[in-house]
């Protein structure tokens, strides 16, 4: 039973896709999944995306979680990562802004195109294709150009403070600079200024 299968495999919040659940074909699998839809056993978050419904602690009905949807959609694929977030919400993240991002910027080798707006459940969202594909292997160094490509524009501290944060999170996140430098010129050249500014010119040597 579809029912019994969703049930045991997903949680409060979780997004369920129907790529997901198993089926003698696709077209049964929707069929059935309107079917609990209309009975009330699965809330339908927009095409192709349900979850199942829930109280919250505060006895309110509950909704789809927006970072599970991210997560499962965007940024990680058959246990491979596929993506990243970015923009103000990263460097918000650690802690070079204090500012409350409106949209979420997300890149991922799920976009089909270079740019482009979407909402979901209230939610702003920009989907960036990433200049080169993302790995387990390259992915911290793709996220750390990406947010320098957006440091000079977002971020809220300067001087040593601004190096002094920079060099933590190169450090807590084990940057390589050698991958760092391969993909450096598919990038707009105020990354490299701003690499520059943060006092690391001695890594791009």
């Amino acid at each position: 039973m579809i029912y019994e299968y969703i049930l045991n495999n997903f949680s409060d919040g979780e997004p369920i896709f129907i790529s997901e659940i198993p089926g003698s074909s696709k077209e049964v699998v929707r069929q059935e999944l309107k079917r609990l839809t209309d009975n009330n056993k699965l809330k339908r978050a927009c095409n192709g995306v349900y979850y199942l419904p829930y109280k919250t602690i505060l006895g309110t009905e509950g909704t789809i979680s927006i970072n599970k949807y991210i997560s499962k959609k965007y940024l990680k694929y058959n246990n491979e990562i596929s993506g990243f977030i970015t923009g103000y919400i990263l460097i918000n993240s650690k802690g070079f802004s204090t500012q409350n991002p409106a949209v979420i910027e997300i890149c991922t080798n799920r976009a089909t195109t270079k740019q482009r707006n979407i909402e979901f459940n209230g939610y702003r969202m920009i989907i960036y294709k990433p200049p080169v594909r993302i790995t387990n292997n390259n992915v911290k160094e793709l996220e750390f150009l990406s947010m320098m490509s957006v440091m000079d524009k977002y971020k809220e501290v300067k001087g040593k403070e601004y190096e002094m944060k920079l060099k933590k999170y190169i450090k807590d996140n084990e940057i390589n600079f050698d991958i760092v430098k391969k993909y450096l010129p598919l990038y707009p050249k105020k990354v490299y200024k701003n690499i520059y500014e943060g006092g690391l010119i001695n890594e791009l040597a």
